[in-house]
């Protein structure tokens, strides 16, 4: 399976699409945007849209440890749209690294997360 990383940010809103594996090469390429971003917008939010995920690489583990414990208050809102059996790990992963509200939806939930996220 080929990793698939794509990301877009605009007012203050990051959206995160996700298939394979996360990679160092993506935080690499992710961490100035969400810098630029907070110092524009200051607290994000944040989509992130998983397909066939299928975890991090040793490296991004670690990149995406780094990044959480510097930017925990800078995430006001997570939204994570992916399979079911992702549920109860990411929200448990994710709780303690960050101040965020945390909710996680299904695939056939995308527009609700998209209006959950940014707060409609």
């Amino acid at each position: 399976m080929s990793n698939e990383l794509d990301f877009s940010a605009a007012d203050g809103m990051l959206e995160i699409r996700a298939t394979g594996k996360l990679t160092k090469e993506f935080y690499t390429a992710f961490v100035p945007v969400v810098d630029e971003q907070i110092k524009q917008y200051g607290k994000l939010r944040i989509l992130f849209v998983m397909h066939d995920f299928q975890g991090w690489t040793c490296g991004a583990m670690w990149e995406d440890c780094k990044f959480d414990l510097h930017h925990w208050r800078d995430i006001e809102r997570l939204a994570i749209v992916g399979e079911s059996k992702w549920e109860e790990g990411m929200a448990t992963f994710c709780k303690p690294f960050t101040r965020a509200t945390i909710k996680y939806f299904d695939h056939a939930q995308l527009e609700a997360a998209r209006a959950w996220v940014k707060g409609a």
